[in-house]
């Protein structure tokens, strides 16, 4: 009655296992529809001074202590007024951006950075596929964009650049590398505003702004930056895996990420912070603002709902700037548009001497481990110019890493496999008493200097270095779209063919099935990964527990389900390290003469499908004689 018990829940754990798993993790198709839906990662809008219908900004909101707000901006496109994104480009006057890793404009209408494009990814494994759209200007389907300027305080009727302004240019050309762009406004009231941007050979936008008083009186101003994005992108749907939304590091206050539904809840989070960096993340692109590292800072993540459509913006206010008569008063300004390429986010955070940007990308718990453990991925890569390849390579480096501790490991695991008669004498005499049975066997252990959990550890072992590699996988550009051999041309993405249509012969998608569909995406790689791993599995001495062993006889199956889903790279490691174990455990166990049964529960494996083919064969004449 207990082993019937036992056997129930073990099945009803499984199943929640395999449901939890459908729920918690997108199934491939869903991935992959995904991935085409988040190109332009980076899809709102929210920004600077609201300007009045002569051009001039309104009063500006005044936070504790003084200082205004950086307002949310006017003009928000609502679904009425949506055009698409090349016509709105189309209708105001802009100045190229033509570097190695942008293209795209800037804007004269209102000097915004508000069309980037990054010549250099691509929207699927296609190279002829369109580039992929970071940023995007207001009234497109899909704003996003940075914006920098000065903000008067309340009270002061000074007429600052806003939203509708527009911008004169100075000279002529695309903006390069090497290459900057100035543009001025005059406010006809004494103060002559100029704008210098320029750009580098990646993804780091710098402006300075300047303001010349030629007033007969002293002005008061802040400067500001924001990036303002409007309508909630789609995200990675990865629960506890990837964090996508407002992020930063605020100084001693830290790392901060909000989610997306969380600012929706609090509506307004503020910090002052030194040394600060924050924005708006993706999975594999971010625009954020970098302040001077002495800057003191008025950061702030907010959201609304204005026109019926959430908007998200982080900003941060610099101190004020009195600007005397016949003085300039000059703020600058950065913003990183582009892929989060580790290289390239490690320079900036070196070269700038930033807090901790490296943080940007998201590395995870296991941090001391994923992020070393890409590092070395990477070099082998540049040296074999193959990412699976260096999944393999580093796979073999882990196993030199824990040879003696799975070595130890295995030779347990042998020794239980030779004492298999007696256990099952033992349990064959306490029959009747389990407790009896149970103290028997632990003597038994004791006796030989066995434990019996320690065919488990290689596994635990493994486990932080299988999430370090998940998120690797899963969170690093770098193995975006990076081929390995055959069908597999994105390590990144689940493993394109199913076994449910015979490989593509089948013309048809099982995943769109009701309930079941999730489930019926099975790919070459999983397929073999679940080989391995029951190979493995099978090296190991059974459990006395009839339920535990059926547990264990069914969990190379729903771990070849599990993993159907994920990232074919993280697959391919999987079944290359169980492949690996099979070898080792096996050479292990010869030499502590217990017998390797592989191959004997191999030959029998193959006899039982023999013998159900011939069974369907049988049940198919028989239908057909019917018939």
């Amino acid at each position: 009655m207990d082993d019937q018990k036992n056997l129930i829940i073990a099945l009803v754990l499984s199943a929640i296992v395999l449901f939890g798993w459908q729920y918690l993790f997108p199934g491939p198709q869903k991935q992959r529809q995904e991935e085409l839906q988040r190109q332009a990662q980076i899809t709102q809008v929210q920004p600077a001074p609201q300007a009045t219908p002569g051009g001039a900004p309104g009063a500006a909101p005044t936070a504790p202590g003084g200082a205004p707000q950086v307002p949310g901006q006017s003009g928000v496109a609502t679904p009425a007024k949506e055009k698409s994104r090349e016509a709105v480009i189309a209708s105001t006057e802009r100045v190229p951006i033509d570097t190695p890793r942008i293209k795209g404009s800037i804007s004269l209408k209102g000097g915004r950075i508000d069309d980037v494009s990054l010549a250099q990814y691509r929207e699927t494994v296609d190279p002829s596929s369109p580039a992929i759209v970071l940023l995007s200007p207001s009234e497109s389907p899909h704003p996003f964009y940075g914006e920098f300027g000065w903000i008067s305080p309340s009270g002061n009727a000074v007429k600052v650049p806003g939203s509708e302004t527009i911008w004169q240019r100075e000279g002529s050309g695309a903006l390069g590398v090497g290459r900057p762009i100035t543009l001025s406004y005059d406010n006809g009231e004494g103060l002559v505003f100029r704008r210098t941007i320029s750009v580098d050979d990646k993804y780091l936008f710098t402006v300075k702004d300047e303001v010349t008083n030629n007033s007969a009186a002293p002005v008061t101003l802040y400067p500001y930056g924001l990036i303002a994005r409007h309508g909630k992108p789609q995200t990675a749907n990865q629960y506890y895996i990837l964090h996508e939304g407002m992020i930063g590091v605020l100084g001693d206050q830290g790392l901060q990420e909000v989610k997306y539904n969380k600012i929706e809840e609090k509506k307004e989070l503020t910090f002052k912070a030194t040394n600060a960096w924050l924005g708006i993340t993706d999975k594999y692109w971010a625009a954020t603002l970098l302040p001077d590292t002495d800057a003191q800072v008025q950061a702030r993540f907010s959201a609304d709902d204005r026109d019926a459509v959430k908007n998200y913006q982080t900003d941060y206010l610099l101190d004020r700037q009195v600007i005397a008569p016949g003085a300039t008063g000059v703020a600058h300004g950065r913003l990183f548009a582009g892929a989060k390429e580790v290289q390239v986010v490690d320079s900036y955070e070196k070269q700038l001497g930033l807090n901790r940007f490296e943080l940007l990308i998201d590395w995870g718990w296991f941090y001391f481990i994923t992020k070393p453990l890409f590092t070395l991925m990477d070099m082998i890569f540049r040296w074999t110019g193959n990412f699976g390849v260096a999944i393999l390579m580093v796979t073999v480096m882990l196993k030199v890493l824990f040879f003696p501790l799975a070595n130890k490991s295995y030779a347990s695991i042998a020794r239980m496999k030779a004492l298999q008669p007696q256990m099952q004498a033992l349990r064959e005499r306490y029959a009747d008493d389990k407790v009896k049975q149970q103290q028997e066997l632990m003597e038994l252990y004791k006796r030989e200097k066995v434990n019996p959990v320690a065919g488990c550890l290689p596994m635990v072992i493994q486990i932080p270095v299988f999430f370090a590699l998940y998120k690797v996988l899963f969170v690093t550009i770098e193995m975006r779209h990076a081929p390995f051999f055959g069908w597999i041309r994105d390590l990144s993405a689940p493993d394109p063919t199913n076994v449910f249509t015979l490989f593509g012969l089948l013309h048809f998608d099982p995943s769109h099935l009701p309930v079941v569909g999730g489930f019926l995406v099975l790919g070459a790689w999983p397929l073999i990964m679940g080989v391995t791993m029951w190979m493995q599995m099978k090296l190991n001495p059974a459990p006395p527990d009839p339920a535990q062993k059926m547990m264990f006889d069914w969990m190379p199956v729903i771990f070849t389900f599990m993993l159907a889903s994920f990232s074919s790279g993280l697959v391919i490691y999987w079944a290359w390290n169980n492949t690996l174990s099979v070898i080792q455990q096996s050479i292990i166990m010869r030499r502590n003469g217990a017998k390797v049964e592989l191959f004997d529960n191999l030959r029998d494996a193959g006899r039982g499908i023999l013998g159900l083919l011939n069974k369907i064969k049988d049940l198919f004449k028989k239908k057909m004689t019917w018939a």
